[in-house]
């Protein structure tokens, strides 16, 4: 016996079974985030992710790799990239041409004098009586995506910026945060933050800093957490090209930290070794629970940054020993963060990206060794070379006010002065600095004014200008130019080496996959904002990723 459905009822299962589908894929869609957590590893190159792909297990970073997505070919597109400038650029979704920090340190045309990017003597230390709390994020000029959030959600929901950096913890939370907090080492060995955003630290900050895990982590040596022999992507162990803790012989792995301690800062040691990071996750995880982030019905944004990986490469360089045993060990630190994430927060309730805010070069001196071309620049001789053109064309040695961070000041008082002008100085001396033997390209200010380069290192160079705070001759070194001594390494210049980073978003919201297209940072924050139906920061020229979201 045949039975026959009618058309009508048919049409209406068909729209039933449509209806249920649409609901699940919008409730899948609108399903809010209890947590955002940015994560910044502080001078991550994008390449460290594939030269120790096979050494990582499966739940730090491959857990967020194989389950989020990654953006294979993302890059900062400024100059200069250093940390403040880069925990600056992720939340803003901007760059220094619009946010105002342009460098950890610059010359400030008002005040003639050098400036730190977080100072802020109107306010005080709490937690401690240092005076290392006298900070504010005053001189960023834009707002950050955290800031958003929290007008999104009339100031409901919190925000907490956590770094052993204090610029780094600062920045991102933006102006509005409930709190941000760094590590005061030496003898102090306290989290710290500022009246800025509170008069006392809560007790779980108390109580995390009465704990001393600072003392037990430096009272173990560091010690290569596989054999040492397996550590075959890096160089030998024992060689030239990497600094040295006071008191040590050789630069090499296990290291005494308890002994090093007193001639190294101290309980600032910590900083410069794996277990700062470890450290770094320890403090998170009381903030989490501490503040009961990800439980209320609004979505709270913790801002965590990760500076042990800075210390290490300054001090050892790219291929060095005790950077790939950095990450290995970051790499554990990161599966225990995520797994007290998913415990405590919830797998599905929070959505994570995690990028670097620079990266880095080889150490010149051993590209040098292998004849690839790489470079030192002394700044007494290059001051002297500056000096010499200004005899030169205008009889004058007081023309320069300051020369720092690849650019110049002009005195301008002086310039005037002596009837001269300001555009023609400054051209002059661009015109003349590029027959240094290590520096590479030269521009005025009046040039950034007035020409638009759409592509190239001299773009970054436009989009790192700001014309309130800048110089009046901008300059970019030859590539793999450093100024620091022959041992470790920096990073500040447009070249791919230092632009590179990884960036990765997993969790709530994502989709699964891989993109080789290019990105800039500065996509971050409006791809956040896009997922959070909330406004971009107000300066952001970024674009949102729509590959990325589910």
């Amino acid at each position: 016996m045949k039975f026959k459905i009618a058309p009508i009822f048919f049409s209406l299962l068909l729209l039933l079974s449509c209806n249920n589908t649409e609901e699940k894929q919008q409730s899948k869609v609108t399903k809010k985030s209890k947590l955002v957590v940015g994560i910044v590893v502080d001078q991550m190159r994008y390449d460290y992710l594939t030269r120790y792909a096979d050494r990582f297990g499966e739940d730090g970073f491959n857990r967020i790799l194989n389950n989020g997505f990654s953006l294979e070919n993302a890059h900062y597109n400024y100059i200069p990239t250093y940390t403040a400038v880069g925990h600056t650029t992720v939340y803003t979704g901007t760059t220094p041409s619009e946010h105002g920090i342009i460098s950890n340190n610059w010359y400030d045309k008002v005040l003639k004098e050098s400036i730190y990017c977080v100072d802020d003597a109107n306010y005080k230390t709490v937690g401690n009586n240092s005076e290392n709390g006298q900070k504010s994020p005053k001189r960023l000029y834009t707002t950050t995506i955290t800031d958003e959030l929290h007008l999104a959600q009339n100031m409901q929901g919190k925000t907490i910026g956590i770094s052993i950096k204090d610029r780094s913890a600062i920045l991102p939370a933006g102006h509005s945060a409930n709190a941000a907090y760094w590590y005061d080492g030496g003898n102090f060995n306290n989290w710290i933050t500022s009246t800025f955003y509170m008069d006392d630290l809560p007790k779980w900050v108390k109580d995390f800093n009465a704990n001393n895990k600072a003392d037990e982590y430096l009272n173990q040596p560091w010690e290569t957490l596989y054999d040492i022999s397996t550590y075959t992507s890096s160089r030998a162990d024992d060689n030239i090209f990497e600094g040295k803790f006071k008191g040590e012989a050789t630069p090499t792995l296990p290291k005494d930290l308890k002994s090093l301690r007193t001639k190294n800062g101290n309980f600032s040691l910590i900083k410069t070794v794996p277990a700062g990071n470890t450290f770094t996750v320890d403090f998170a995880k009381a903030a989490i629970l501490g503040e009961n982030l990800g439980k209320s019905e609004y979505t709270d944004f913790l801002a965590l940054s990760f500076s042990t990986t800075d210390y290490v490469g300054h001090k050892y360089g790219v291929a060095a020993v005790e950077t790939e045993d950095t990450y290995l060990r970051l790499d554990k630190d990161l599966e225990d963060f995520f797994q007290f994430l998913d415990k405590e927060v919830g797998k599905d309730n929070y959505t994570l990206f995690l990028t670097a805010d620079h990266a880095a070069v080889h150490v010149p001196a051993y590209l040098q060794s292998l004849k690839i071309p790489a470079h030192y620049l002394s700044t007494k001789k290059f001051q002297e070379f500056v000096l010499n053109i200004t005899k030169k064309y205008f009889n004058s040695v007081d023309l320069i006010e300051n020369i720092s961070n690849y650019q110049i000041f002009l005195n301008k008082e002086k310039i005037e002065s002596l009837k001269l002008d300001v555009n023609t100085v400054a051209q002059k001396l661009a015109d003349e600095v590029v027959n240094y033997d290590e520096i590479y390209k030269a521009v005025t200010a009046r040039t950034l004014q007035t020409t638009n380069f759409t592509s190239g290192i001299m773009n970054s160079l436009q989009n790192g200008y700001n014309q309130k705070f800048s110089g009046d001759v901008l300059m970019i070194p030859n590539p793999a130019t450093l100024i620091s001594g022959r041992t470790g390494t920096s990073h500040g210049s447009g070249y791919s080496y230092d632009t590179h980073v990884p960036m990765i978003f997993y969790g709530n919201g994502i989709n699964k996959g891989t993109s080789s297209k290019r990105y800039n940072v500065t996509d971050i924050a409006p791809t956040l904002a896009n997922l959070l139906k909330i406004e971009a920061p107000n300066a952001t020229n970024g674009i949102v990723i729509e590959e990325v979201l589910n």
